[in-house]
């Protein structure tokens, strides 16, 4: 290769890297060349000429331009024209021309005089059809009339993603001019849009040529600075005829109205969602604590970032009117607090279980005081010291961001018990009323329960105090048999639950356990009455069949209830024992060298069924046989068959030996922690040898 075509080829190189890709309108145009000399002869005829006069060039080069090109008619004014143009003069207009079919085109020109370098004249004509010329003026007429008046933001960008144009619309919508636009990145003009989710969008049509049709924005734009608007934005690539990628054009239409009436029905369906998830998660039980934490949890993270649940200390002494301190303090004891995200806030809020005694000056206490809501919708430096208990714990909130509080109160039945506090830290959005009405709902229903839960407590209280009052003391040994004995009364409510141990006339020992249907005062007053009449009978000497048949002609004039009694009288001088049952669950005998069984022994009915007869079992226990009555709240569980329950308690009975107090306590830990039901569980061992044992069966008709 000669340095001469080195040279060339660099400098074609840097053209090629300087020039830019042909424009497309005049392609549309199609516009032809033809030069003519100072004859009027064509001295020049270009490709687009022969398309668009019809002649080729061999048929047109050489001749005169008005003999070939223009009808008879025409000549003169055609003359007179080229005259005009070699005289210095340019036109432009439309002209006839003549095909080489006679038909006429009218054609629309641009002419002007030429020099050579001889100073030689010649006229340039530069042509297009009138008709293609006619259309794309319209065609730019009516694309630039949109532009300028549609009501839709426009938008164009070259292939940098730069400004080249924003139509007036997108100008007053974003508060801009094309001027400040024009040429800069979106980011550099509107930051406080998504510009790296815009952009991304924009690069995506670019590279596929596919449309993005309503694709969704939200941001903040000079026209609005404080509030956020939201835009549907629909994303072109624009190509010209020869389908060079140009740019992208974008439309906008600002659709916050839209948006903001969507968030309103979404954030409408999420506070009925909420009510009807805290009417199945709060108040599952009556346990004051519990449903405090339940009503927490329902708040967070949907409406709070931060719950806490305080209640008067005497709600929780149970006293029959929750009180405000004289002076217009108040003592709350915390039971619950939650928070949506791991924060050093919770440690704001009063320990649970704790009491703090908060001033009157204080929300909390103004809250329940004037038993009415409050809502700081922009919490500052002062209002968090009269959110907090104290100094330290207002730092706290303030080092985790809280920037909105609501204190709700806690109203049931005509009393305030407590406050529902909520506090917003990394939600930006400020607690608004409807937040408030919300919170009111949610803790209107959480404080139904938590009345129900200290009302039902109070009652559980007094049925206890009289249940235990009815029970027997803790049996004494009596000659002849080693007893012990347990009573647990359910977590939600005492029952009807009982037992005896009743010395009897010549040695003998009875041994009771029952159980009234029933919960509360009712079911214990019931069972005081049933354990009187018990003890009464008993002291006939009675057997144990026609004891129980007393006990059900008597329980109907107790009251509208039944209950379950097992009665069984040992003589730990023979080690006879007999035993009836009035639909109770039978006991189980623990044999000497530790093999258990459930004493097998007819069931009759419930007590205050009436009319059925009682059957009894007379069995011989021999020296060391641990004999276990029991209610059934020690064996039946939810969700699991009684079955089960009793042959835990055999098998566990079977295993574990020794002092009656250890086996109490070991029954006790390994059927139940927190029972449902109460239970009663009483253990009798004889302490002498007795003969082998047999049993007698005897029915005694009610």
């Amino acid at each position: 290769m000669t340095t001469h075509d080195r040279v060339d080829q660099e400098e074609e190189a840097a053209i090629s890297s300087m020039a830019t890709g042909p424009g497309g309108v005049l392609d549309l145009l199609r516009v032809a060349a033809v030069a003519l000399d100072v004859e009027g002869r064509i001295a020049l005829w270009s490709p687009e000429a022969e398309q668009l006069f019809g002649y080729r060039a061999a048929e047109a080069l050489g001749r005169r331009a008005d003999k070939l090109l223009v009808h008879p008619k025409d000549r003169r004014a055609a003359v007179e024209l080229f005259a005009r143009v070699r005289a210095g003069d340019t036109w432009a207009g439309v002209f006839p021309v003549r095909r080489p079919d006679g038909s006429t085109l009218e054609v629309e020109f641009r002419t002007m005089g030429l020099r050579d370098a001889h100073g030689e004249g010649y006229a340039l004509g530069l042509a297009a059809d009138e008709g293609t010329v006619r259309g794309l003026e319209t065609d730019l007429a009516v694309s630039g009339f949109l532009i300028r008046q549609s009501p839709v933001g426009l938008a164009v960008f070259d292939t940098e993603l730069r400004w080249l144009l924003a139509n007036p619309a997108l100008q007053q919508m974003n508060s801009i001019t094309e001027s400040q636009v024009r040429g800069r990145r979106l980011g550099e003009v509107l930051p406080g849009l998504d510009v790296e989710a815009i952009e991304g969008a924009m690069r995506q049509v670019l590279e596929s040529g596919e449309p993005l049709l309503d694709q969704q924005s939200v941001g903040r734009t000079p026209a609005d600075p404080d509030h956020d608007h939201a835009w549907s934005e629909s994303y072109y690539r624009l190509e010209d005829p020869s389908g060079r990628i140009l740019g992208i054009a974008v439309s906008i239409m600002d659709i916050s109205r839209r948006h903001r009436e969507t968030s309103e029905i979404a954030e409408a369906r999420e506070r009925l969602a909420m009510i009807a998830d805290a009417s199945v998660r709060i108040g599952t039980t009556l346990d004051l604590r519990q449903t405090a934490q339940e009503l927490a949890d329902v708040t967070v993270p949907r409406l709070a970032d931060l719950a806490a649940v305080d209640v008067l200390d005497s709600v929780v002494h149970r006293e029959a009117t929750p009180r405000v301190w004289t002076d217009g303090s108040a003592r709350f004891r915390a039971l619950a607090v939650a928070a949506g995200y791991p924060t050093d806030a919770v440690h704001a809020a009063d320990p649970v279980g704790e009491i703090a005694r908060y001033e009157p000056t204080r929300l909390i206490t103004q809250c329940v005081r004037e038993a009415r809501p409050l809502l700081v919708p922009h919490v500052t430096e002062k209002d968090v010291r009269r959110i907090a208990r104290d100094d330290d714990a207002a730092r706290v909130l303030l080092r985790e961001g809280v920037h909105s509080y609501i204190a709700a109160p806690l109203i049931a039945r005509g009393s305030v018990l407590g406050t529902l506090s909520l506090h917003r830290t990394i939600n930006p959005r400020p607690f608004d009323e409807e937040d408030l009405t919300l919170a009111c709902e949610l803790a209107i229903r959480a404080a139904l329960c938590i009345d129900n839960a200290r009302l039902y407590a109070r009652e559980r209280d007094a049925a206890l105090t009289l249940q235990r009052s009815l029970l027997s003391q803790q049996p004494r040994d009596l000659d002849g048999l080693e007893i012990a004995s347990r009573y647990l009364p359910a977590v939600s409510a005492a029952g009807g639950d009982w037992f005896d141990v009743l010395p009897l006339p010549d040695g003998k020992v009875g041994l009771v356990v029952g159980d009234v249907m029933g919960k509360g005062i009712h079911a214990a007053a019931i069972m005081g009455q049933l354990r009187t009449a018990t003890r009464a009978f008993s002291r006939l000497g009675l057997p144990p069949a026609k004891v129980l048949c007393h006990l059900d002609e008597l329980t109907p004039s107790l009251g509208e209830s039944i209950a379950t009694c097992l009665y069984a009288v040992c003589d730990p001088r023979t080690g006879r024992c007999e035993m009836s049952t009035a639909g109770h669950l039978p006991p189980v005998l623990v044999h000497p060298g530790g093999d258990a069984e459930l004493i097998d022994i007819p069931t009759g009915a419930p007590l205050g069924v009436g009319g059925v007869p009682f059957a009894s079992v007379e069995r011989e226990l021999a020296e060391g046989a641990l004999l276990a009555l029991f209610t059934d709240g020690l064996v039946e569980k939810r969700h699991q068959s009684l079955d089960v329950g009793l042959h835990t308690l055999v098998q566990l009975l079977r295993r574990h030996q020794g002092p009656l107090e250890r086996i109490c306590d070991q029954v006790l830990a390994a059927l139940h922690g927190a029972p449902d039901d109460d239970v009663a569980l009483l253990l009798a061992r004889l302490r002498r040898p007795r003969l082998p044992e047999k049993s007698v069966v005897t029915v005694e008709s009610g």
